[in-house]
């Protein structure tokens, strides 16, 4: 069962090939499909949307995996892409080269 997107009825059930239906409201959706309409809102740690483009700066030492150093608060971190996911934020830091971040580590510069 999943609950349906439009009226969160709990009560979702499949008709097969992924395809699921509401009983309460008649809806019909497929989970796995992204709407076009529906956009990534991501919030940075003070609250404030973040948008494909913009600009952050993290806000405490990032550990790196199989890297010496960590990426140091303040670093800023230019043109972020938004992605759907635990690390919602792809970019590329200056000597680290491409990461996944966290929203909840960085700030809106």
């Amino acid at each position: 069962m999943k609950s349906c997107p439009k009226c969160d009825s709990p009560y979702g059930y499949s008709l097969g090939n992924e395809i699921y239906a509401c009983p309460e409201c008649g809806n019909e959706w497929n989970p796995t499909e992204k709407k076009e309409n529906e956009a990534i809102v991501v919030l940075d740690s003070n609250g404030n949307q973040l948008n494909d483009g913009d600009s952050v700066i993290i806000i405490k030492d990032l550990p790196v995996k199989g890297a010496p150093k960590p990426i140091k608060k303040g670093t800023k971190v230019k043109n972020i892409r938004l992605t759907d996911g635990d690390h919602n934020i792809d970019c590329k830091i200056d000597g680290f080269g491409s990461m996944a971040l966290k929203s909840e580590f960085v700030k809106k510069s």
